[in-house]
């Protein structure tokens, strides 16, 4: 696999696939093993994509960075491969049955010497907020995004960085591993198919006041509660607020948070009953006796799934409430939450004292506010559609919101998809 320091300007490939999370990097590895050159375009600063922010997965448990480290050791040893971090497709064209990519790789400014050795972090001045934690801890200006993050090396946010008003990192380095004149690089490509998977963004839960998120600092998300349970997360694993102390006695979990909305998003996100479910689990193992109330519209639990609902709706600890949770709001006690709710089952309105309310917010994907053009590719969601013939193919959750194992077997397909039109090109 080569990357982006041995870049020419012009390339010629296959496939282009836009987007290095499970789905990108599992259809890149499908078509690549299968002989043909692909081209894996990621807008970060390492791959890994959404996936990388889980603590564990359902209905296993098990950390999503084994299925990671499998997948990076099939991509180092695969030469059919070249990856290219910090780019984004600006421009994309069609002419002969072949598509004409321009792409733009923003710099790194630390290059494939770099060793991690720390001495940069140690003595730059300046800090950021930390994006991939969701802006509950802090970074250095040169900083590397997650413990295994590949590419292995640091990185330098220009947002922040002094640059030549500091240089501090370039002094220490002793294997001259960062360059503070690095320019962004425009590269033009030739590719005979395109796969985009470029994945999904949290719904934004400010829009959801009525939910209290941004009012009440023990609101949170479902995606920062993943980052509060990882050991590589702002506490380390332990399940507290940055910054705010409270006990963890009893939690609400808000299901359909701007999903199944007409104000919001529209439809069902699919994952987030069960991945509720899954981070239940995550309290009770922290605080065995804490009491967990789920509030939801209708429950999914497909299939073999259906026997993790069913774990979850054993335990004693565990309530379910078949209502919408219509208010967020101030509780007796100096840190607790008043969640207000009608049960659809009984017409009466439920109200519940807790410490901590987890906004099961939607899957919104990410394709819809790209500047790459996509006229007739997205559906009124801005999914791409999943009916597309021309070349041009989606997977993950950029198609439609599901669960890793579906991602990855729609990845799968893609490639499928998208040697048959190489083939065809040919």
């Amino acid at each position: 696999m080569s990357s982006n320091n041995d870049f020419p300007e012009q390339i010629e490939v296959d496939i282009v696939v836009v987007g290095a999370g499970i789905a990108g990097l599992s259809s890149a590895l499908e078509a690549a093993e299968t002989g043909f050159s692909v081209l894996l375009l990621e807008k970060n600063p390492y791959i890994g994509g959404r996936v990388a922010q889980l603590y564990e997965y359902f209905p296993k448990l098990c950390p999503p960075t084994c299925g990671l480290e499998i997948n990076l050791k099939r991509l180092r040893e695969n030469d059919k491969i070249r990856l290219l971090t910090l780019a984004t497709v600006v421009n994309l064209e069609r002419n002969n049955g072949k598509f004409h990519l321009k792409v733009q790789q923003n710099p790194r400014y630390v290059n494939n010497r770099c060793t991690l050795c720390n001495e940069c972090v140690d003595v730059c001045p300046v800090e950021r907020p930390n994006d991939f934690n969701f802006f509950l801890d802090k970074t250095k200006a040169i900083y590397y995004p997650y413990n295994n993050a590949y590419p292995q090396r640091y990185v330098i946010d220009p947002s922040y960085c002094q640059f030549e008003n500091c240089k501090m990192c370039v002094e220490v380095c002793k294997y001259q591993a960062i360059d503070l004149k690095e320019k962004k690089r425009t590269i033009e490509v030739l590719a005979k198919a395109v796969i985009l998977a470029t994945g999904w963004d949290p719904y934004d839960a400010t829009n959801l006041d009525y939910l209290g998120y941004g009012k009440f600092p023990n609101v949170i998300t479902n995606m920062i509660m993943e980052r509060l349970a990882s050991p590589s997360g702002p506490t380390k694993g332990e399940l507290k607020l940055p910054g705010f102390e409270g006990p963890i006695r009893e939690v609400a979990f808000v299901q359909c948070a701007g999903s199944r909305d007409e104000n919001h998003l529209e439809y069902c996100s699919s994952v987030c009953c069960l991945a509720s479910m899954k981070q239940a689990h995550y309290i009770r193992n922290q605080y065995p006796e804490a009491k967990i109330h789920i509030f939801y519209i209708d429950l999914r639990a497909n299939g073999i799934l259906e026997d993790f609902y069913n774990k979850a709706k054993d335990d004693p600890q565990i309530e379910f409430h078949r209502g919408k949770v219509a208010k967020v709001s101030k509780g007796n006690s100096q840190n607790s939450l008043l969640i207000e709710a009608e049960d659809t089952l009984s017409g009466k309105i439920i109200q519940k004292e807790v410490d901590l309310v987890v906004l099961a917010t939607g899957m919104q994907p990410t394709a819809n506010s790209k500047s790459l053009p996509l006229e007739g590719i997205l559906d009124d969601n801005g999914f791409v559609r999943s009916d597309l013939n021309n070349g041009i193919f989606g997977c993950g959750v950029c198609v439609s919101p599901k669960d890793v194992a579906s991602v990855v077997q729609e990845a799968t397909g893609a490639a499928m998809k998208a040697i048959i039109k190489v083939k065809e090109v040919q």
